[in-house]
């Protein structure tokens, strides 16, 4: 299979909430506030990156999948909610517990009228909702990721936001398009790239651009077209949950934090295919070390970057899991699948199990230049995205009879361990996320949050 591979030429928006937290409580959150714009604090520490939990869409910089919380394999529904509109992107889970989850219908937040967006913040022993805060109606496509003081940054229409544990705006800053990937660097900055391609790195204190904004699509020449207008934000979201040209970016891009190298699906105007992008943010700039064109139909999934750092797994929609050499681009396999994967490829050491709102439960072993099926389960169709953790036990919904499930299965051997109904579900899930002490989170695209607690 040839590849080709291209080498690059040289408003702050008012936030209303519900009141929630008695005076004295509130007046401790500002001061905490205040002094965490001041120098020489430990309040909020601006080296501190992402925590425990499960702080990004896939868990981890590399888009994994996996925990090394040892997943119990006895669980139990401790509570559901709806949270008043449906839900396109994963629960994530900060270092105490806390669930952050988007959604594009934020009439649901009390007193605020109006078509707007919302992200929910709830409590995880008892489903007890901490925030809403109404946001751009597009916030329903952008991901969420949390540091370890459980501050979160999440993007809407036309820009980036932080929002603390209280729900108190941190800050805001304007970007064009709408982030639906969102990373923590090794230096502790946000990485975030929006749908039409621009890509920035900000402070995660303040806000502040790190280094000049760069654009997977190219800059504008204004100079031939000086009436070029801008596109609207929420330009070609609606391709993006199938990775279709008109999302230029449709996914969540991994990144290794020791060599400051990202890599990123990218589907340029024009092309006949999407590419994979691998580039690089060292000396204050951002810059493209290679792409390689090989989505056949487009990017079917985030990529997945290996332990190693070596290599880099992505599917397209041609049905097809490919294993791309990190260094250089260049394919080591693709293998069929039979159906087109979704969301990113769970990876625990070269253990690959795809996700996914069709096709069926199934494991890849990769062997260094070719893969083979460690096993599959086409009684169990999927409906999300998997979870691997330690202890060989791993997680995945999947509709058996009339309703569906949460399987709990062997990630060594593919066996069904247990399996308990979510109930009223229907359709597909967003993903599923596990937390520290074991619990299992799972959001259904219609707007329904699952947590299931390990049984004593």
């Amino acid at each position: 299979m040839r590849t080709s591979i291209r080498r690059p030429a040289h408003d702050l928006r008012t936030i209303v909430r519900r009141p929630a937290f008695r005076a004295a409580a509130a007046l401790g959150a500002v001061g905490v506030l205040t002094l965490s714009g001041c120098g020489g604090t430990t309040l909020d520490d601006i080296t501190v990156g992402p925590g425990h939990g499960w702080p990004s869409s896939f868990h981890d910089g590399r888009n994994s999948g996996t925990t090394d919380v040892t997943g119990s394999r006895h669980l139990s529904l401790s509570w559901s909610r709806p949270i008043g509109g449906p839900a396109l992107t994963p629960t994530t889970i900060g270092p105490d517990g806390q669930l952050f989850v988007t959604t594009g219908i934020g009439t649901a937040c009390i007193g605020t009228p109006g078509a707007t967006g919302a992200l929910f913040s709830f409590q995880m022993p008892t489903g007890r909702k901490r925030f809403c805060n109404p946001l751009g109606v597009d916030v329903i496509h952008s991901v969420t990721a949390v540091d370890e003081l459980a501050n979160v940054y999440v993007g809407d229409d036309g820009a980036m936001n932080s929002i603390n544990a209280l729900g108190q705006p941190r800050w805001r800053t304007p970007v064009a398009g709408v982030p639906i990937s969102v990373q923590f660097t090794a230096d502790s900055h946000v990485l975030t790239i929006t749908q039409s391609g621009q890509v920035d790195v900000l402070n995660r204190q303040t806000g502040d651009r790190e280094v000049p904004s760069y654009q997977l699509l190219g800059e504008p020449d204004f100079l031939a077209h000086p009436n070029l207008p801008r596109p609207a934000d929420g330009e070609g979201l609606d391709d993006c949950e199938s990775g279709g040209p008109q999302c230029p970016v449709a996914n969540v891009s991994a990144i290794a934090p020791s060599s400051g190298r990202f890599y990123v699906t990218v589907w340029q105007r024009g092309s006949a295919k999407a590419s994979l992008v691998a580039l690089r943010y060292a000396d204050k700039r951002i810059q493209q070390d290679w792409s390689a064109d090989m989505l056949v139909d487009g990017s079917a999934t985030s990529p997945t970057l290996s332990p190693d750092g070596k290599t880099v797994y992505v599917g397209d929609n041609s049905g097809r899991l490919i294993a791309v050499d990190a260094d250089n681009g260049r394919t080591k396999w693709a293998q069929p699948l039979g159906f087109s994967p979704r969301g990113a490829v769970s990876d625990d050491d070269g253990l690959l199990i795809p996700g996914g709102d069709d096709g069926h439960l199934m494991a890849l072993r990769d062997n260094g230049a070719s893969a083979e099926i460690a096993w599959q389960r086409k009684d169990l169709q999927l409906r999300g995205r998997p979870a691997q953790t330690a202890g060989e036990t791993g997680y995945i919904v999947s509709p058996i009879g009339d309703a569906l499930n949460l399987v709990t299965f062997d990630t060594h051997t593919g066996k069904t361990v247990a399996s308990a109904v979510l109930p009223g579900a229907q359709g597909a899930t967003t993903g599923t996320s596990v937390g520290e002490k074991g619990q299992v989170v799972v959001t259904s695209r219609a707007g329904e949050i699952y947590v299931f607690k390990p049984e004593k």
